[in-house]
């Protein structure tokens, strides 16, 4: 095999790598959806959640009986994160992340959930004549503000049912935390026993992208589900439109995953739910959890709690706060590697505080584990190199005889103690590695907005002046012109173009990427 068949099949096997990749990230359907279980509608909240009648979306409900001040927005302002909450449901309609500019150009608080996108949480009773999100609520005040020296801070809202059943909403924020405690507390204050009955915490989105989405790459937008059993799966909103997607279970969570943010409802362990994840017309989606409320006698009073994680996607926060929370920064198929190569980055910026020099000190760290591997693909190739021209004379010997060619070059490759693929097989090896980093740098929303040295203030956006993409076909050009120029015309112009044609392709990338492949062709 010459030079010319090893470089093409490095390519080959590159492309087909890398296309399969993009065909897991983007296209892969989620696990079998398992269709509702039609129960009974008078089973026991202990022996499973039934099928239940959840209300209508309603983005901005409306209240005719209602005096317009009663609608307007409560207003929680923390160490974290700035929320609006509608009287309305108690839905949070509005929610800012204080430490997570818009964007390089814009900094102004990033808006994860609000109008935009029709991104709201939800969350209501499902019952005889019990609230659900479209219920108007009293509050208590309008603004809160987490004082300094306060730990935490709770909006509760009230309202009643016609017969006397008191419900009592209540959202917690913590200082340090993106955590919000949603809380249903129903008194019955009636003479009739209540229940069983049912709660619902449901997250709606519109299908599109947020804005500043990588142009040239694709990352999940949408549901997702985690449990136990069937571990994390994602939901494409396409699959919806097809039907509903349901499953019960005894664990887990139900997220809205986009690039770099998540905001997911974590009811407890061990308490039945069902997960329920659906299209709800006009471009509009639900990804919600159902959980039983034990029936109540009169007088008695009982509460359901779900936590509400909205924040970005830090690796470490989310696995402290829930099993499989940390799964939402995808990886793909490559989750293995990438998780110890994210680790060692981080131990990296921990040491140089600029993740950009913590790029290039992976990149070199990683070249150096390599070095043998690459040592042996260099020397293997320039034996080839070296037989090239009896490869040649051996071809005009043997002409179109393809058979006795083959044969005669095994035999030199055999005599010459020569690996034919030894010169690929050691790349080979590598790839998967870099695919892997190349995910990391591409979903750590530590990137984000994180700077490195003069033009570069952003290195999640790609390189407003090129600079770092000509760099890189500069290093990529001077590599060339230091190595043998190879004898077959055909090969040597495929050489020169190499550079071109990976510079340009970085053209649309973020300036981490950048680093990663300049400085692994430096050294």
């Amino acid at each position: 095999m010459d030079n010319r068949r090893l470089i093409l099949l490095l390519i080959f096997s590159f492309s087909l790598l890398m296309l399969w990749d993009a065909w897991l990230q983007r296209n892969m359907p989620p696990q079998a959806p398992q269709q509702v279980v039609e129960q009974a509608a008078q089973a026991s909240p202990e022996s499973g959640v039934p099928e239940a009648t959840m209300p209508a979306p309603s983005a901005v409900p409306q209240s005719p009986s209602a005096s317009e001040a009663a609608h307007e927005p409560i207003r929680v302002r923390t160490d974290l994160v700035e929320a609006e909450i509608s009287p309305v449901g108690g839905t949070i309609t509005r929610l800012l992340l204080n430490k997570y500019p818009t964007s390089d150009e814009d900094p102004s608080p990033l808006v994860l959930l609000g109008p935009d996108h029709r991104y709201v949480a939800q969350s209501g009773l499902i019952g005889a004549q019990l609230p659900t999100h479209h219920a108007l609520y009293r509050a208590e005040a309008k603004e809160y503000v987490l004082q300094e020296g306060q730990d935490r801070l709770e909006v509760r809202l009230e309202t009643s049912t016609p017969d006397g059943v008191r419900v009592i909403k209540r959202l917690g924020f913590q200082r340090g935390s993106y955590l919000i405690d949603i809380t249903h507390e129903i008194v019955n204050e009636t003479a009739q026993p209540l229940g069983p009955a049912h709660s619902y915490f449901q997250l709606t989105r519109d299908n599109r992208a947020p804005a500043g989405d990588p142009v040239m790459t694709s990352t999940f937008t949408g549901p997702a589900l985690y449990t136990e059993q069937d571990k994390y799966t994602k939901v494409p909103f396409g699959n919806l439109d097809d039907g509903p997607y349901s499953r019960t279970a005894q664990d887990g969570w139900v997220a809205m995953v986009q690039h770099y943010f998540v905001s997911a409802f974590l009811p407890p362990a061990q308490v039945p739910r069902e997960f329920r994840i659906r299209s709800l017309g006009q471009g509009l989606y639900g990804a919600a959890v159902i959980l039983p409320v034990a029936s109540l006698q009169p007088g008695e009073s009982t509460q359901v709690t779900v936590p509400l994680y909205a924040g970005p996607q830090e690796q470490d926060r989310l696995r402290a706060i829930a099993p499989g929370l940390d799964l939402v920064v995808d990886y793909g198929w490559l989750t293995l590697i990438a998780e110890p190569l994210f680790w060692v980055l981080k131990l990296f910026y921990d040491w140089l505080g600029n993740w950009g020099l913590a790029i290039i000190a992976l990149t070199v760290l990683i070249k150096l584990i390599f070095f043998p591997l690459s040592a042996a693909s260099y020397k293997s190739m320039a034996k080839m190199r070296l037989v090239a021209p009896r490869l040649q004379r051996l071809k005009e010997q043997y002409g179109n005889d393809r058979m006795k060619l083959n044969q005669a070059m095994m035999e030199l490759y055999k005599e010459e103690k020569i690996n034919p693929l030894g010169g690929c097989l050691p790349i080979l090896v590598q790839i998967p590695v870099f695919i892997a980093l190349y995910w990391v740098l591409l979903g750590s929303v530590e990137l984000r907005n994180a700077p490195f040295y003069g033009w570069i203030t952003d290195l999640s956006q790609q390189d407003p002046y090129y600079i770092l993409p000509i760099l890189m076909m500069v290093s990529m050009f001077v590599q060339t012109k230091l190595s043998p120029t190879p004898p077959d015309p055909v090969q040597a112009k495929l050489v020169l173009a190499m550079p071109v044609i990976f510079g340009i392709f970085f053209f649309f990338f973020p300036p981490g990427l950048g680093f990663n492949c300049m400085f692994k062709k430096i050294i």
